[in-house]
C-alpha cells in the first residue's frame, strides 16, 4: 500500500483543512470513529473503459481525504478485467485526472490484473471444495435459469458436477480449449436466493481477448464481483467504500471471503453516488455521446467528465469545494447544477483576472474625442485582491460596446444607453448617447453616437452626479478578434433520462448547448494561458483552448456566466 499524499495547492478544501476540520462528521468518517484504534486504508477502483466524471470525483475526494484525515494510505487500483473495452488512453487520463484534481496514490499503481494468477488459484479452492462450477449454459440461457426479481430462479443442469470434473474443466478453460462463451464458473451458492446477486453468480467467463497488460497470458477474465473483494483483501483494504448500487453485492463479497478464509476482510461502506440536474453520469451514456457524436470527445466542455470540465475552466479547487458542500450521505437525491456553478465562480472570484470583452460588438463614436487620439485607462485586476495590481488598456475616440447594452425605447428602470441617457464607460468616462444608427435593409443597429465629459476620467464625476448604469468596452482600434464558446447546459431538461414512451435520451440534448461568436477584447487577453481562467467582465468567466487555440486563431470558452441582475430583462428582450 502506498501513503495518500495531496498537492500543496489543494489544502483549501480538503477534508485535513481548518474550514474542513470543523464541519460535522460524515457517516462515514463516524463509523470510522467508533472504531477504538481506526486504521484507515482506503482504495479507488476505476475501470480503464472511459473517462472519469464529476461523480467518479466525488468518490476521489472521499476516499483521499479519509486517508488524509486518519493518516491512512489511499490506493489507485485499476480493475482491468475487461479487456474489450479498455485502453491505455483511459489508464493515462484517469491518472492525469486525479492528479489534477490535487491528489497523489504515492510511488506505484496498482492494477487487479497484478492478481490474476491468485484470484485464479482461489477459484481453484473454491471449486475443489465443491463451491464452484463449471457450467455450460450460453448467456442468454443463464439469464433465463436465474430468473428474475419477480420469478424464482432454477438450477443450472451443470450444477452437481463432480469437484475433479469442474477442476478438470477450468484448467482447460484457462488453457484456451474453449470459444467465447461456451462455458463460465460460477459460485455455487443459492439458485433461487432472494438476492439475486446469490443466484450462483459468474466468477469467469472465456474471453480470447489481448490484455492491455498481461498481452495474451489470459483467456479467461475474472467478473468484478469476484475480483473486487479479494482484490480489497490482497491490498488490505480496511474500508471499501462504494456507492449504494453495491450495497446488495456486499452479501456476496462477505461470502467469497468466507468461503476462501481469509483473514483481512475489508469493511463496505455504501454512500450515495451524485446525481445532478442537466446532467447523465453513466457512463454507458456518456459513451454513447462520444461515439454517436453528439459531443466532441470525452473531453468536450459540454461533458461532466473530469477532462471536459478542466477544459472548460473548472479548478480543481471548485470541484474539491463541491465535494465538500453536497457532503457524503445514505440516501441518494439530485443536487442542482448551480451548486456545482457557484462552486466554480466562489472560487475563480478570488482569483481570476479581469478583463473586458465585447461578445455581440456594435460601434460607439464618442463624437466630441479627439479624432486620432488614445490614452491609457487604469483598470483593476481584481478588486478581491489588492496583490493582483493594476493594467494599463487603450482607450480611443470609437469602441466596442455591446449590441444588448442599448436600446432605442427603453423601459423605465434601464439604466443602459438610450437615447439622452448617461452611463459611465468602465474605468473611463461618463458618456450620454446623442443618436445611432440602423441598417436600412435589416434594422440592425449599425452604431451608436455619444459625448463625452472629460471631467469624469477614471469614472468619477467631479460635480459630485451618480449615473446608475456602467457598461464595458473595448477599444476598436487595438481590439483583438477571438473566437468564444458559450457552453449551456447539454440537456434542455433537468432530468434528461426521463423520455416518453418509444423515445430516447438524445430527444433531450439542447440544441443551443454551444454557440460560437467572434468577440472584440482587449489587448491583455492574449497573455492568456490554458488552464487559467479570468473573468470578462459582466460576461462571465472564460479560459484559453488549450487544443482548439493556435498561432493566429485563438479561442476561449466560457466556464460560467456571471449572475446578472438583468439576465432575465435580455432573455425577454431576444424573445420579442
Amino acid at each position: 500500500m502506498t501513503k495518500m499524499t495531496t498537492n500543496p495547492s489543494s489544502d483549501a478544501h480538503d477534508e485535513g483543512s481548518d474550514e474542513a476540520s470543523e464541519r460535522p462528521l460524515n457517516f462515514v468518517q463516524a463509523l470510522i470513529e467508533k472504531e477504538s484504534e481506526p486504521q484507515v486504508a482506503t482504495r479507488f477502483p476505476p475501470e480503464p473503459n472511459g473517462y472519469l466524471h464529476i461523480g467518479h470525483a466525488k468518490s476521489i475526494c472521499l476516499n483521499f481525504a479519509l486517508a488524509a484525515r486518519y493518516g491512512g494510505t489511499c490506493n489507485l487500483r485499476f480493475d482491468d478485467t475487461n479487456p474489450a473495452v479498455e485502453e491505455q488512453e483511459y489508464v493515462e487520463s484517469i491518472m492525469e485526472d486525479i492528479r489534477w484534481l490535487g491528489f497523489d496514490w504515492g510511488p506505484k499503481v496498482l492494477y487487479t490484473s497484478d492478481y490474476f494468477e491468485q484470484l485464479y488459484l482461489w477459484a481453484e479452492r473454491l471449486v475443489a471444495k465443491g463451491a464452484a462450477y463449471v457450467c455450460d449454459l450460453n448467456a442468454e440461457e443463464t439469464r433465463e435459469y436465474r430468473g428474475t426479481v419477480t420469478r424464482p430462479g432454477k438450477p443450472s443442469p451443470f450444477r452437481d458436477r463432480t469437484p475433479e470434473e469442474n477442476l478438470d474443466l477450468l484448467r482447460r478453460m484457462r488453457a484456451g480449449e474453449f470459444e467465447n462463451g461456451a462455458r463460465t464458473l460460477r459460485a455455487r451458492i443459492d439458485a433461487n436466493s432472494p438476492n439475486m446477486n446469490l443466484r450462483d453468480p459468474v466468477m469467469y467467463r472465456i474471453n480470447h481477448a489481448h490484455h492491455l497488460r498481461a498481452g495474451d497470458a489470459w483467456c479467461i477474465y475474472p467478473m468484478y464481483d469476484w475480483a473486487h473483494g479479494q482484490s480489497d483483501a490482497i491490498e488490505k483494504i480496511s474500508h471499501s467504500v462504494c456507492t449504494l448500487e453495491f450495497e446488495n453485492h456486499r452479501a456476496l463479497y462477505d461470502w467469497f471471503l468466507e468461503q476462501l478464509e481469509l483473514t483481512e476482510r475489508p469493511q463496505q461502506i455504501e454512500f450515495a453516488r451524485l446525481n445532478l440536474t442537466y446532467t447523465v453520469l453513466s457512463k454507458r451514456i456518456l459513451i454513447d455521446l462520444v461515439t454517436g457524436s453528439h459531443v466532441s470527445g470525452w473531453d468536450d466542455p459540454r461533458m461532466p467528465t473530469v477532462s471536459g470540465l478542466r477544459r472548460r475552466g473548472y479548478t480543481p479547487e471548485s470541484i474539491r469545494s463541491f465535494c465538500d458542500e453536497i457532503g457524503v450521505a445514505k440516501f441518494n437525491s439530485t443536487v442542482d447544477m448551480v451548486v456545482l456553478e457557484n462552486s466554480l465562480r466562489n472560487d475563480l472570484n478570488r482569483r481570476a483576472m479581469r478583463r473586458m470583452g465585447v461578445l455581440n460588438p456594435v460601434r460607439l463614436v464618442i463624437e466630441n474625442y479627439p479624432e486620432g487620439q488614445s490614452e491609457k485607462i487604469e483598470c483593476v485586476n481584481n478588486p478581491e485582491d489588492a496583490s493582483s495590481g493594476k493594467r494599463s488598456v487603450p482607450f480611443s475616440r470609437e469602441l466596442w460596446v455591446e449590441a444588448t447594452d442599448f436600446l432605442e425605447e427603453a423601459p423605465r428602470k434601464w439604466h443602459r444607453l438610450a437615447p439622452g441617457k448617461e452611463v459611465r464607460l468602465r474605468y473611463a468616462y461618463y458618456v450620454t448617447c446623442t443618436g445611432f444608427e440602423r441598417d436600412d435593409a435589416t434594422g440592425e443597429l449599425t452604431e451608436i453616437r455619444c459625448s463625452y465629459d472629460p471631467e469624469t476620467r477614471g469614472g468619477d464625476s467631479a460635480d459630485g452626479r451618480k449615473v446608475r448604469g456602467t457598461i464595458h468596452w473595448v477599444s476598436i482600434e487595438h481590439a483583438l478578434d477571438v473566437e468564444v464558446r458559450l457552453y449551456d447546459h447539454l440537456f434542455a431538461t433537468p432530468t434528461p433520462m426521463k423520455v416518453e414512451e418509444g423515445g430516447h435520451f438524445t430527444d433531450n440534448l439542447n440544441p443551443d448547448s454551444l454557440k460560437v461568436v467572434r468577440a472584440k477584447v482587449e489587448p491583455a487577453v492574449a497573455e492568456s494561458e490554458a488552464g487559467v481562467s479570468f473573468q470578462l467582465e459582466r460576461q462571465g468567466y472564460f479560459c484559453l483552448d488549450g487544443i482548439d487555440s493556435k498561432p493566429g486563431k485563438l479561442v476561449f470558452n466560457r466556464a460560467v456566466a456571471l449572475r446578472d441582475s438583468w439576465a432575465k430583462i435580455e432573455k425577454q428582450l431576444a424573445q420579442k
